[in-house]
């Protein structure tokens, strides 16, 4: 059984809940990753992705240096544990829409799953699926 840890990109770094924007910008650039985990007091508070930097920051007129990554984190954060199998995975990324994973175990963030994650480890057709089923309706 391949599970989330054996497709899963491993050392994901987080971006605290106190740090502004502009630091996760900067982050990013230097991980070359389009998301980061916001992480605050040892839990997981959310994701952060470019795209969330530019349309609810920098569209609205607002300052990245003032902004705080917290800010951006809504609702409690979609994650899977480490042990589950590919199609849970598959599974809670299409329901949610997802389109990275945070991966846990015993209650750390032990990585990430991304599509370039996924399409490297399911057959086309699951692919093409999960492709039409998360960009469906955007």
């Amino acid at each position: 059984m391949t599970t989330a840890r054996d497709i899963m990109h491993p050392g994901a770094e987080c971006i605290g809940e106190n740090e502004t924007l502009f630091k996760a910008a900067q982050m990013m650039r230097d991980l070359d990753v389009g998301s980061l985990p916001i992480c605050g007091h040892d839990r997981l508070h959310g994701i952060i992705t470019d795209r969330d930097i530019v349309l609810r920051c920098c569209a609205e007129g607002r300052d990245p240096a003032q902004v705080k990554a917290g800010e951006l984190a809504q609702g409690a954060p979609h994650w899977i544990d480490a042990r589950a199998d590919v199609d849970q995975v598959l599974t809670m990324m299409e329901e949610h829409k997802i389109r990275r994973m945070p991966v846990i175990s015993d209650h750390r963030l032990v990585g990430m799953i991304s599509q370039a994650d996924l399409a490297q480890h399911i057959g086309e057709d699951q692919l093409a699926h999960f492709v039409e089923t998360i960009c469906a309706g955007k």
